[in-house]
């Protein structure tokens, strides 16, 4: 599993880093999504899907 983000589209909502803190942060500045883990263990695949799905401006992608 790979998680990319797309911080152009992020809008900054947090659903991520609340869903998903092991690998997703904020950026300090100005709030866009910091991918924390790019190639996580499966383990974390059902998280990782629900972040993403729940990203209200679809700035991840699971692949």
């Amino acid at each position: 599993m790979r998680i990319s983000v797309d911080q152009t589209k992020c809008c900054g909502s947090g659903m991520c880093v609340l869903t998903a803190p092991d690998l997703f942060d904020q950026n300090g500045e100005d709030g866009t999504v910091v991918l924390l883990e790019e190639y996580p263990d499966a383990t974390c695949e059902a998280t990782a899907e629900e972040a993403a799905s729940l990203c209200p401006a679809s700035a991840i992608t699971i692949s």
